[in-house]
């Protein structure tokens, strides 16, 4: 790992911030106790709801963690389509009974907020994703002694990401779970961007910024590829999902195994924005129409997935997963960590040996 990252936890395993409530507490708190680097995701969240968190999570552990923040997105969104998906929307808010939510709804999430307590009350690394900070902003963070990383897809995101004074990169691959990261929401859901070990290289040869590789890591062999190629630590998301820890509702949980969910797509369908989940109901019939409009597709359809959940239908629920989702294993994050570390070692080992044979 970067030499500034290293101090702060003894394996090159960085658990992802998922927001939507996985990454609580308690999951951050594991994996920092561990030997990885825990996150929080502030995404969704009021800034006092993120500061109640970074308190909560103070409480559990003494390591270093991480906290995510969404950068703000511009309303581009035309009004009409957003519309058009809201007929469209109809029967589902009919099925689960429940009203579609309101399009505008919470477009500032509190991110100067947020920033502010950040600022006052630093935390050992803050992270960034959906865009770029301003270079004020990064500074006015590593003033206060905290690490800054910028989610990149594409070597340009990475230059941005260099210009704005970060402190690292993470690079994330088409093979994410989640939403893709990128800085400009001008990308198609036909799964065309660019895989993981291709990007790694692309971006090293492109900036001198640490890497974090993030997209489909489920085992410690892949995380051993991921430093191969050119990366200084790995992020993994759907492989903690499933913890014990995780705050992810049991059915998202269970999904991840189910062998009634075969494969993942990039989506619009729940956000408006590209996120890679798990086929479902709510995606085949959906995702073709949904508008590239987020957050309103988001605050639309957020009371329909909270309805599915409660109805115990995961057919109607956003299932974010990686490619790797059927390799997760349920165990205790702390535990997680301690096996992936020695797959990781074991594989690098080998590797070693191959090449001095």
């Amino acid at each position: 790992m970067p030499s500034a990252l290293t101090d702060l936890c003894r394996h090159p395993i960085v658990q992802a911030p998922m927001a939507g409530g996985a990454s609580c507490p308690q999951l951050a708190a594991a994996v920092s106790e561990a030997g990885g680097l825990g996150f929080l995701a502030a995404g969704y969240k009021t800034a006092d709801g993120m500061y109640q968190e970074i308190k909560q999570l103070r409480g559990l552990t003494g390591r270093p963690f991480g906290v995510n923040l969404f950068m703000p997105q511009p309303h581009y969104a035309d009004p009409a389509t957003v519309d058009v998906y809201r007929h469209q929307l109809a029967g589902e808010a009919r099925w689960y009974d429940t009203p579609l939510g309101d399009p505008e709804a919470g477009r500032d999430d509190g991110y100067e907020a947020k920033l502010a307590i950040l600022r006052d009350d630093p935390v050992p690394v803050v992270s960034f994703t959906f865009g770029c900070p301003a270079r004020d902003a990064i500074a006015a963070l590593k003033r206060a002694g905290t690490l800054t990383v910028v989610t990149v897809t594409t070597p340009d995101e990475a230059q941005a990401a260099r210009n704005a004074g970060a402190d690292a990169v993470c690079v994330q691959g088409i093979e994410a779970g989640g939403h893709q990261g990128t800085h400009r929401d001008d990308t198609g859901t036909d799964g065309s961007g660019i895989g993981l070990l291709t990007l790694i290289t692309l971006i090293r040869e492109s900036v001198q910024l640490p890497v974090i590789a993030a997209g489909g890591l489920m085992r410690g062999s892949q995380i051993a590829a991921a430093l191969t190629a050119g990366a200084d630590a790995a992020q993994l998301g759907t492989a903690f999902l499933v913890c014990p820890e995780s705050g992810a509702n049991a059915l998202h949980k269970q999904a991840m195994t189910d062998p009634l969910f075969t494969r993942t797509e990039l989506t619009r369908a729940f956000s408006g924005r590209p996120a890679r989940g798990l086929v479902n109901r709510f995606m085949s019939e959906h995702g073709p129409y949904a508008p590239a409009a987020y957050p309103e597709v988001h605050h639309l359809t957020s009371g329909l997935r909270k309805a599915a959940a409660k109805a115990g239908d995961p057919q109607g629920m956003a299932l974010w997963a990686g490619q790797g989702h059927r390799l997760a294993r349920e165990l205790p994050a702390g535990r997680l960590v301690e096996v992936l570390a020695a797959e990781m070692h074991a594989a690098s080992a080998a590797l070693a040996l191959r090449d001095a044979s």
